[in-house]
């Protein structure tokens, strides 16, 4: 089970950093995971 989340998070951190060319960009990036999580949770 450990092994999967971490396979998931790394692959995660992958798109992130590689979806991203600047700052602004890595922002709305981290602000776009943080609602998708928060719009999970309400659900």
């Amino acid at each position: 089970m450990k092994t999967s989340r971490l396979i998931v998070a790394l692959a995660g951190a992958a798109l992130l950093l590689t979806g991203c060319a600047t700052v602004k960009g890595l922002g709305r990036d981290i602000e776009s995971v943080g609602k998708a999580g928060e719009d999970a949770i309400n659900k």
